[in-house]
């Protein structure tokens, strides 16, 4: 959904933060960061980042979701970048040998959303590029947020991963139901102006010829208006197709040169 309007003023509204826990790649904070952007989250943690903090690479991989990117922190442990939260959800591919309720996405967003709405803090926790979160950073989350992945290649890259789950709280959330532009159809035209068709093109019809069976002919014209109010078309279509029959119907009774050349 490339080249949407990015104008509008960003609205800070309550929502999970999301945790990254010693991140490799600067592009993978950026773009983490533009799909917090694109489902209303902003509050990114960052823990011990390998190439420190501020990164230029975060920053231009972010595409211009600089309301998450400027509200950065980065914390030394784990422990200190959740100490404010009182849900954390780790997300892993992998099973872990802990007593943790497991989640799949629309089960967590749900909690997470209720969390929310009384008005404590919530986080989503994720894991490194190469091996994900440590059991003793699992151990430290209220649960496990799993998604329903293909077996042989679970793995996922962080954005992804991140943009899955914002995407799926937000959907729990009032503003999830709200999609941010409706469809411009046309009313359906009035059935004056169908039947209208209707007999423009029969009548077109019979001057081409098209009518080669008199006992035929009901049928076909049932199949045709048939046809023709499936396409709950707007008097705007309607009126294109009139234009489209005579258009052709003109040409048809305009002489052909080539068929008097011939003698016809």
């Amino acid at each position: 959904m490339a080249g949407t309007d990015s104008s509008k003023d960003f609205i800070q509204r309550p929502s999970p933060a999301v945790i990254l826990c010693e991140p490799q790649l600067g592009e993978n904070i950026g773009t983490a960061a533009r799909a917090m952007a694109n489902f209303g989250l902003w509050d990114l943690r960052l823990v011990r980042p390998r190439d420190g903090w501020p990164n230029e690479k975060a920053v231009n991989a972010a595409s211009r979701a600089d309301h998450v990117i400027e509200r950065v922190r980065v914390f030394e442990t784990l422990e200190a970048a959740i100490a404010d939260l009182t849900m954390v959800y780790a997300t892993t591919a992998r099973p872990r040998d802990l007593q943790k309720p497991v989640f799949g996405p629309e089960e967590a967003g749900r909690h997470l959303v209720g969390h929310i709405e009384s008005g404590a803090g919530a986080g989503l926790l994720f894991g490194r590029e190469r091996w994900g979160l440590l059991n003793e950073e699992v151990a430290l989350a209220d649960a496990i947020v799993t998604l329903p992945v293909e077996a042989a290649f679970a793995s996922l890259n962080i954005a992804q991963a991140v943009l899955i789950l914002a995407y799926e709280w937000r959907r729990q959330t009032e503003l999830g139901r709200q999609l941010p532009f409706a469809d411009v159809l046309a009313d359906v035209a009035p059935r004056e102006e169908l039947t209208g068709l209707f007999g423009h093109l029969e009548d077109a019809l019979e001057r081409s010829g098209f009518f080669t069976s008199p006992e035929k002919r009901p049928t076909v014209v049932n199949n045709l208006r048939t046809l023709l109010t499936r396409g709950q078309f707007s008097s705007q279509e309607v009126r294109t197709l009139r234009g489209v029959i005579s258009s052709l119907d003109r040409k048809h009774q305009r002489p052909n040169p080539n068929r008097e050349k011939r003698g016809e």
